[in-house]
C-alpha cells in the first residue's frame, strides 16, 4: 500500500514548438483535462501522475517567448506563475535553438522562480552539429539542466528526480542582470522606493517590479498605481525621464535596451566556457564576428591595452591647450582680485581658499571632459562589456567573481568613475564573501576624484610621458586591487569562486548627441561637486590654515625686522623675504599647520612634508580636496603677490618635492583610505561598520608602507 505524500505542483513553460505539449502528454497520458483560463480563450491543460509514489500535478502553460505582457498568452503564463506559485517551473528549451529559447529562461531567473531547464531535442541539435555542455550550462545559470528527448521519453526519469530534489532545497535566489549604466542607475533609485512602500511586495520581487515599470508594462504599472498613486506616479515619472534620456543618447526605448542586455546575458552563457560547440560551419552575426577578434584570448588583451593607451593619449594631447587657457584665466582672476580687494581675511579667503583652491580643481575640467567623452564612446558602443568579459578568467584566478569586473570599471577601472556606485553595483554578487572582497577592493581604482591629483603630479614631474604614466597608474591600480583580493580570499574571506555570466549587448554606433549628453552629464557632476562640496571644504580648510594666526609678539617681531631693512638699498627683496617667512610662520601656527607638523615625524619617511600632510588629511573627506588644499597651502605659504604661478610649477620648484617623492605621493593617493562617502557606502552594503573601518585602516597602512618603500629605495639608489 503506497503511503500518502504531499502533491508536487509543476508548471511546464517554454517557447512555442519547444516540445512542451509532447512532454506534457508523455507525463500525463490520458490523465489530463483541457479547459480555458478564467476570462480568456487561452487553452488550459492540467494533468496528474505519480512518480515513485509521489503525486505530481502538472500544468502546461501557453507557449510564450517572454514574460513581458505583450500578448494574452504571456499575461496568462506570468499571472499563473505569480498567483499559483508552482513548486517548480520546468522550462522546456529547444537545444537546437538555444539563444532564442534561453531568453525566456533569463526572465524566469529575473523573477526568481524555482526553475529546472529541460534541454529538449538534443538529438536534433546533434544532427545539426550542436553539442551542449549541460553541466557547464547549469553552473552558469545556477539552475539544474537536464538533457531530454521528450518524443522518445529519454531523460524524463532524470527530469522528475531533479524536480523532486529542487522541491527539497532552499528557495531560489533572483538572478540580477545588468542592463547598462542608465537603466542600472534608475533601478537603484526605484527599488528602495518600492521596498519602502511595500508595493506589490507579496506578489513580485521589488527589483522585478522596478524593471517592469521601466519596461512600461501596463499591467504592473496599473497595479502599482492602484496600491499607491502618489509613489506610483513618482516611479512612472522616473521611468519617463529614463525613456527620454535613452531616446536622446541611444535612440532606443528602455524595453529595447533591456532586451538587448538579456540577449547579451544569454549570448555570454553560450560562449562562456564553450557551453555550445558547433561542429559544422555556423553563420555568425555582426557582433559575433567582431567579438571573434575583440575577445580573442591573445588579440583581445593587446587590443584592450592599445585602446586604453589611446584613450589617455587622446585625453592629454587634445586637452592640453584648454587646460593652459583655463590656468591663465584663474591666474588672471587671481591678479584682478589681488588688485581690487584690500588686504585682509576676505581677500585671503577668496584668493587662497576659492581661486587657488577650487580653481585648482576646476582647472582639470578639460581633461575630465575629454576623458569622459572617450569613455562614453567605449560604453555606448558596447566595448566596455567586452572588457569585463575578457577579465573574467583573471578575476576567477584572484578569487573574485567575474561580475566584479563592472563594479571595478564603474569605480574608475579605466578612469573617471566613482567608488560609491561601484560599491553599490556589487549587490549583484550572490556569494557574500565575493561581494565583500569586491567592496573592499573597488576603492583602489583611479576614480574621478583621484584623477585630478594624478594628473597634477604627473604633469609637474613627468610632463613628457603623461599618457604613459596614467596608463601605468591604471595597470598598477588593477594589479594591487587583484592581489589584495587574492590576499583577502586566502585569509579573511576564504571560499570557492562561483560561476560567472557577463552580458554582451550588441555593438552600437554611438550617436554624437548621445556622446555629448553623457560627457556633459558627468562633467557637470564634477563641476557641481567642485562648486559645492569642494568649495565648502576648501573654505573650511583655508580657515584652519589661517587661524588662530600668529601671536602679537611674533607679528611685532616681523614688523621690527621690516623697519630694520626698510632703508637698505635692497629693501624690496628683503621685505618680500620677510613677508614669505611671516606667511609660512602663520601657516605653521594654524590649526591645520599644527596637524601637519604633528604628522611629519612619521610622514617624512615617505617624503611628505607638513603642507602635504594637510592636503592628505583633507583627502579623507574627498580626494578632489587634495588639489584644492595643496593650492591653498602653497598659496598661503608664499607672499610674492606680484607673480602668480600655477600649482604645478610651485610643486615642481619646491625643495621638498622631487620625482621620487612625487612617485611615493602618487602611490599613497591611489591606495589610501576611501573618501568619507565611500566608507559610509561600504558600511551600509556590508551591514557593519567594522568592514568600513577595516577598509580605512588596511588601505592607509598598505598605502603608507608602499610610499615609504618607494621613497626610501629611490633615495638609496640616488634617483630622487
Amino acid at each position: 500500500m503506497s503511503k500518502t505524500v504531499q502533491t508536487i505542483h509543476i508548471a511546464l513553460a517554454g517557447n512555442p514548438n519547444a516540445g512542451k505539449t509532447t512532454l506534457f502528454n508523455s507525463l500525463t497520458g490520458a490523465r489530463q483535462h483541457v479547459g480555458n483560463y478564467p476570462g480568456v480563450t487561452v487553452e488550459k491543460k492540467e494533468g496528474v501522475f505519480f512518480h515513485e509514489e509521489q503525486e505530481i500535478k502538472v500544468v502546461d502553460l501557453p507557449g510564450t517567448y517572454s514574460l513581458t505582457a505583450y500578448s494574452v498568452e504571456e499575461l496568462v503564463a506570468r499571472d499563473y506563475l505569480v498567483n499559483e506559485q508552482p513548486d517548480v517551473v520546468v522550462n522546456i528549451v529547444d537545444a537546437s535553438n538555444l539563444e532564442r529559447n534561453l531568453y525566456l529562461s533569463c526572465q524566469f531567473l529575473e523573477l526568481g522562480v524555482p526553475l529546472v531547464i529541460a534541454l529538449n531535442m538534443i538529438d536534433v541539435a546533434e544532427k545539426r552539429g550542436i553539442l551542449v555542455d549541460t553541466k557547464k550550462l547549469s553552473e552558469l545559470t545556477g539552475v539544474p539542466v537536464v538533457p531530454l528527448i521528450a518524443r522518445s521519453g529519454k531523460g524524463i526519469p532524470e527530469l522528475l528526480q531533479t524536480v523532486q530534489k529542487v522541491c527539497q532545497t532552499a528557495p531560489p535566489c533572483q538572478t540580477l542582470i545588468r542592463y547598462g549604466a542608465d537603466i542600472d542607475e534608475a533601478l537603484r533609485e526605484l527599488v528602495p522606493m518600492i521596498e519602502q512602500h511595500k508595493l506589490l511586495g507579496n506578489t513580485y520581487p521589488a527589483s522585478w517590479t522596478a524593471l517592469k515599470i521601466l519596461e512600461n508594462d501596463e499591467q504592473i504599472v496599473a497595479k502599482v498605481m492602484l496600491e499607491d498613486m502618489t509613489v506610483g506616479q513618482q516611479l512612472i515619472d522616473r521611468s519617463a525621464a529614463l525613456a527620454r534620456h535613452l531616446q536622446d543618447t541611444l535612440d532606443a526605448y528602455p524595453e529595447t535596451v533591456i532586451a538587448d542586455h538579456r540577449y547579451g546575458f544569454v549570448r555570454s552563457i553560450l560562449r562562456q566556457g564553450e557551453v555550445t560547440q558547433i561542429t559544422e560551419q555556423d553563420r555568425l552575426y555582426a557582433s559575433d564576428q567582431i567579438d571573434k577578434v575583440v575577445t580573442n584570448r591573445v588579440v583581445g588583451p593587446l587590443l584592450m591595452a592599445a585602446v586604453l593607451l589611446g584613450l589617455y593619449s587622446f585625453t592629454f594631447n587634445w586637452s592640453g591647450i584648454f587646460v593652459d587657457w583655463l590656468g591663465l584665466f584663474f591666474e588672471l582672476l587671481g591678479n584682478v582680485t589681488e588688485f581690487l580687494l584690500p588686504d585682509g581675511p576676505i581677500k585671503s579667503m577668496i584668493i587662497s581658499g576659492v581661486i587657488d583652491g577650487v580653481g585648482g580643481v576646476l582647472g582639470f575640467v578639460p581633461i575630465i571632459m575629454f576623458m569622459f567623452f572617450g569613455i562614453a564612446v567605449l560604453e555606448d558602443s558596447g566595448y566596455l562589456a567586452r572588457v569585463a568579459f575578457m577579465m573574467d578568467r583573471i578575476f576567477h584566478f584572484f578569487g573574485l567573481h567575474g561580475s566584479s569586473v563592472m563594479p571595478f570599471i564603474i569605480s574608475g577601472g579605466i578612469a573617471g568613475g566613482c567608488a560609491v556606485p561601484g560599491v553599490l553595483a556589487a549587490r549583484t554578487l550572490r556569494s557574500p564573501k565575493e561581494r565583500m572582497a569586491t567592496l573592499l577592493t573597488v576603492p583602489f581604482m583611479n576614480c574621478g576624484a583621484k584623477f585630478p591629483v594624478l594628473t597634477l603630479i604627473i604633469a609637474a614631474f613627468f610632463p613628457n610621458h603623461q599618457a604613459m604614466y596614467m596608463f601605468l597608474a591604471t595597470l598598477v591600480a588593477w594589479l594591487v586591487a587583484l592581489l589584495t583580493a587574492k590576499f583577502l580570499r586566502m585569509t579573511l574571506l576564504k571560499g570557492e569562486s562561483t560561476p560567472f555570466v557577463m552580458e554582451l549587448p550588441p555593438y552600437r554606433l554611438p550617436t554624437l548627441k548621445g556622446l555629448f549628453i553623457h560627457t556633459w552629464e558627468r562633467t557637470w557632476q564634477y563641476i557641481k561637486k567642485a562648486g559645492t562640496v569642494i568649495l565648502g571644504i576648501s573654505i573650511l580648510l583655508w580657515a584652519m590654515m589661517t587661524y588662530p594666526g600668529l601671536p602679537s609678539e611674533k607679528v611685532a617681531a616681523f614688523e621690527t625686522m621690516r623697519q630694520q631693512v626698510i632703508a637698505s638699498a635692497d629693501a624690496p627683496s628683503k621685505l618680500l623675504r620677510i613677508d614669505q617667512l611671516e606667511a609660512k610662520a602663520g601657516l605653521r601656527h594654524s590649526i591645520a599647520g599644527r596637524i601637519g607638523i604633528a604628522l611629519e615625524p612619521i610622514s617624512r619617511f615617505a617624503g611628505f612634508d607638513w603642507r602635504t600632510n594637510i592636503a592628505l588629511v583633507g583627502g579623507f573627506a574627498a580626494k578632489e580636496v587634495i588639489v584644492s588644499t595643496l593650492g591653498t597651502a602653497y598659496s598661503l605659504g608664499e607672499a610674492d603677490q606680484e607673480k602668480t604661478t600655477s600649482l604645478k610649477d610651485r610643486l615642481s620648484q619646491d625643495k621638498h618635492w622631487n620625482p621620487i617623492a612625487a612617485l611615493a605621493f602618487l602611490f599613497f593617493i591611489m591606495f589610501y583610505s576611501p573618501c568619507l562617502v565611500t566608507v559610509v557606502a561600504i558600511a551600509k552594503e556590508a551591514g557593519s561598520w567594522k568592514w568600513a573601518f577595516f577598509s580605512m585602516g588596511f588601505n592607509t597602512i598598505f598605502a603608507f608602507t608602499m610610499a615609504v618603500g618607494i621613497f626610501q629605495l629611490g633615495n638609496l639608489l640616488g634617483i630622487g
